[in-house]
């Protein structure tokens, strides 16, 4: 039998420049594993077969290769999902899906399991990269607007949890759920940078209707430094604003729940507020040590190769079925 190939599906727009495209920085690390070890990488165009999951999707993949599918929602045998993890330089790299559906979010969090001291080292380094230095995953102003404090902060995300089937509710249901049971607070409002023209027609929308809501476009450090707590759909907004100890209600689907709030009645969010608010706002720093460090590939850091190598071979492909060498000596740099 001909040894197992591995199949990257990536856009099409990708499919010579891959190597060096930031937002598939996993492929080319992967890659080259596999390169190093003997193994073989197919490229594929991901709209040759379906990658959104449905009847038959399974199937389409099921020709003993192991596939991997940019931002896919296929489960079956030989396939993993691939995406980044919220944050770089973290990736998921999944069976079940990715970000929302990822399968972290099927796991337990136990909180005293994770050692304090290496939990703070590594919030403290995520704080260096993020707050201290004001950058999020997308690009944000570098002018300081003021933000008024203790306000509650909703990022918008489009109407992409709604494609995905990934939303509790319409964002104009969640804007005037939060407005209802926001106490007085002030209710910030951001659109998302990628539905920039459709979020601001809601917010006008809204607004006109008389809704007590203030759209913002200042830098997402300083709405979180400021506000008492964010409010989205599944938003990495809501992983940055643990960098910050503030707590996050989700009306949506997530794979990082376990210390969030979720709404699926808009009418609860004014308990679920209560609740959050009422609670000590510790533990954020072990979370982001368990959800990124431990349940997240860094393509940056130490043992990539092995954790790598330890997903096919979980995924039924282990390093006799790809025909792998055992692998180099290489150093890899710390995480």
């Amino acid at each position: 039998m001909a040894d197992a190939r591995v199949v990257f599906h990536l856009p099409a727009k990708h499919l010579g420049d891959w190597r060096t495209t930031t937002h598939l920085r996993l492929f080319a690390r992967v890659a080259d594993v596999l390169e190093r070890t003997g193994g073989t990488v197919v490229v594929a165009d991901r709209r040759d077969r379906p990658f959104e999951g449905g009847e038959g999707a399974a199937a389409a993949y099921a020709d003993g290769d192991l596939h991997i599918l940019d931002t896919g929602r296929v489960q079956g045998i030989g396939v993993l999902n691939a995406s980044l993890a919220y944050l770089p330089p973290y990736w998921h790299l999944d069976p079940a899906g990715v970000q929302a559906e990822s399968s972290i979010g099927q796991m337990t969090y136990r909180a005293k399991q994770i050692p304090l001291d290496r939990a703070m080292a590594f919030f403290d380094k995520q704080r260096k990269r993020w707050v201290d230095a004001r950058v999020s995953r997308r690009t944000q102003t570098t002018a300081r607007v003021p933000v008024p404090k203790g306000a509650v902060a909703v990022f918008l995300q489009g109407d992409f949890p709604q494609q995905r089937g990934l939303a509790h509710c319409a964002p104009a249901a969640m804007l005037r759920a939060v407005v209802a049971g926001a106490n007085g607070r002030t209710v910030l409002v951001k659109p998302h940078p990628l539905a920039m023209d459709a979020d601001l027609a809601l917010i006008g929308e809204l607004v006109q209707e008389g809704l007590p809501i203030l759209p913002t476009l200042a830098n997402v450090h300083d709405i979180l430094s400021a506000c008492a707590a964010t409010v989205s759909y599944n938003s990495a907004v809501a992983l940055e604003g643990f960098l910050h100890r503030k707590p996050a209600i989700l009306f949506g689907k997530s794979d990082f729940h376990h210390v969030c709030e979720t709404v699926t009645d808009p009418a609860d969010f004014g308990a679920a507020l209560d609740r959050v608010l009422a609670r000590n706002q510790g533990g954020y720093a072990k979370y982001l040590l368990w959800y990124f460090h431990r349940n997240c590939l860094n393509v940056e850091g130490s043992g990539f190769s092995d954790k790598v190598l330890g997903i096919f071979a979980a995924a039924g492909f282990g390093a006799e079925r790809l025909g792998l060498a055992p692998l180099p000596a290489q150093a890899e740099p710390a995480d």
